[in-house]
C-alpha cells in the first residue's frame, strides 16, 4: 500500500515546482516579483465574446450537458477557419471535435491510439504534455530536435531505422513552445511525405498559428496534400483570443484519429459548457481586428523586451512567433543549468522565467522568457535584469545587434 502508482511512478519530479516554491515565498515576504515564467495571457478576452457568453448563460436552456465532441456550430465554424485561413476544407461531421483546450485533446488522443511499449518521436525541447501524454499512456519517447530543418528530418529516418518498436507517432509545434521556431509548408511537404512513407501518425500543435510577427505566415499541415491520411492539428483559442481560462480549443484532421478521440471523451467528458462553446463561435465567426491587435500587443513587447535584454548584456534572438522568447543562459551562469539560474534570477532581480529544463533536457541551457506583462513592467524587469547582469560583470557588448533572429527558424 506504500508504493507508489504505475503511471505516477513514469513521470519524474516537476522540474518547475522549485522555482514555482520560490516565486510563492517570495511574494510571501512582501516582495515584488515580476513573473515573465508562465504562458498565461494577461490581456481581457475581447468585449463581443464575452457579451455572447454573458447573453447565452442568460438562458437556462444552455445549462444542461453540452456533447463530448462539441455542438455542430462551434465544429462548422473551426471548418469556416480552416476554408479562410489555410485554404483547407474540413467536413465539420467527421474531421473536427472541439476539446477542452489543446492540451486535453492531445492528452486524450494519446490515451486512444497508444499501447503500452510504442515509440513516440518528440522534439526535445517540447511543451511537457508532447511527451507526457504519452508517458502516461504507457509508451516510450525517443527526442528528435526541435528545429524544422534537416536536423529533424535527419533524425526522423535514423529514429525509424534503429528503433525498437517502430515509431508509431510524430509530435510536431510550429510555432513552437518554448522553442519560438516557424516552420513553412515546404517543410511539412517533406515531413507528410517521410510519414505516409513510413506509415507514422503526425500530431502537429498549432495553438501559436495566429502569434507571428515576420513575413513566414504560420501554415496549416493540413494544407499539405496528402496529411489527412495521416495528421491530426490542435488548435485552441486561449492565445488567439485571450481565452485561456475558457478552456476550449479544438483538433482537426486525419478521420480515423478524430474519430479515436470522439469515442474516447464520450467515455471521460460532456464536453465544454454550452455558453463558452456558443461564444467561441462568436470568436472564431465574429470580426478579426482584435487578433491583429493582440499581434501588435505581443510584438511590441517583444521589441521592447530583446532591445532591452541586448543592453543588459544578454544576447537573446529575437522571436518570429509565439508569445516566448527562448534565451541561451548567458556564459557566466551557463554550468549551473536553467533551474539555478532561474531561481538566483528570481532572488537578485525579483523576475521569474521558466527554466528549459521543464522543456526536456535539451533545453537546460535556455530559460523561456513570456510576453505577458506590458511594456511598463517589462522595463520594470529590464532594468533589475541590467543590474542582476552588471553585479555578476556582464556588461553590454557594443557591437552585437538586437533585432538578430535565432538559427534555423526557418527551413
Amino acid at each position: 500500500m506504500t508504493e507508489e502508482f504505475h503511471r505516477i511512478r513514469r513521470l519524474p519530479p516537476y522540474v518547475f515546482a522549485s522555482v514555482n516554491q520560490a516565486k510563492a515565498a517570495a511574494r510571501a515576504r512582501g516582495e515584488d516579483i515580476i513573473d515573465l515564467g508562465m504562458g498565461n495571457p494577461d490581456t481581457p478576452t475581447p468585449p463581443h465574446i464575452v457579451s455572447k457568453l454573458v447573453e447565452t448563460v442568460n438562458d437556462p436552456r444552455s445549462h444542461r450537458y453540452s456533447v463530448s465532441r462539441g455542438i455542430p456550430g462551434l465544429r462548422k465554424a473551426v471548418a469556416g477557419y480552416y476554408d479562410r485561413r489555410f485554404n483547407v476544407k474540413l467536413n465539420p461531421d467527421s474531421e473536427v471535435i472541439v476539446t477542452l483546450g489543446s492540451k486535453e485533446g492531445l492528452a486524450n488522443l494519446a490515451s486512444a491510439i497508444t499501447s503500452p511499449g510504442d515509440t513516440i518521436l518528440v522534439p526535445n525541447p517540447s511543451y511537457p504534455i508532447h511527451q507526457f501524454g504519452f508517458i502516461i499512456a504507457g509508451a516510450s519517447v525517443r527526442s528528435i530536435p526541435a528545429t524544422p530543418n534537416e536536423d529533424m528530418l535527419r533524425a526522423l529516418h535514423r529514429a525509424v531505422r534503429h528503433s525498437v518498436p517502430k515509431p508509431t507517432a510524430l509530435i510536431v509545434n510550429f510555432p513552437s513552445n518554448p522553442t519560438a521556431y516557424l516552420a513553412d509548408l515546404d517543410f511539412y511537404k517533406e515531413l507528410v511525405a517521410f510519414a505516409r512513407r513510413e506509415e507514422i501518425w503526425i500530431l502537429s500543435d498549432l495553438a501559436y498559428a495566429e502569434i507571428y510577427f515576420g513575413d513566414v505566415v504560420p501554415p496549416s499541415i493540413l494544407a499539405v496534400p496528402g496529411a489527412r491520411d495521416i495528421a491530426v492539428e490542435f488548435t485552441s483559442l486561449s492565445k488567439t483570443y485571450s481565452m485561456a481560462g475558457w478552456r476550449v480549443g479544438f483538433a482537426a484532421g486525419n478521420e480515423r484519429l478524430i474519430a479515436a478521440l470522439t469515442r474516447i471523451k464520450s467515455y471521460l467528458d460532456y464536453g465544454a459548457f454550452t455558453p463558452i462553446q456558443v461564444a467561441a463561435v462568436t470568436a472564431l465567426n465574429g470580426p478579426q481586428d482584435c487578433v491583429a491587435d493582440l499581434r501588435n500587443l505581443y510584438k511590441e513587447r517583444r521589441d521592447v523586451l530583446i532591445k532591452g535584454l541586448h543592453s543588459a548584456g544578454w544576447d537573446v534572438p529575437s522571436p518570429e512567433g509565439s508569445m516566448f522568447a527562448w534565451a541561451p543562459i548567458p556564459e557566466p551562469f551557463r554550468e549551473m543549468g536553467s533551474v539555478a539560474f532561474s531561481k538566483l534570477l528570481l532572488e537578485e532581480a525579483g523576475v521569474a522565467v521558466a527554466p528549459g529544463l521543464g522543456f526536456g533536457e535539451y533545453g537546460d541551457d535556455h530559460v523561456r522568457i513570456g510576453l505577458v506583462e506590458n511594456t511598463h513592467r517589462l522595463r520594470q524587469a529590464l532594468r533589475s535584469i541590467k543590474g542582476f547582469m552588471a553585479a555578476h560583470g556582464v556588461k553590454a557588448p557594443p557591437s552585437s545587434n538586437p533585432a538578430q533572429k535565432p538559427e534555423s527558424v526557418v527551413p
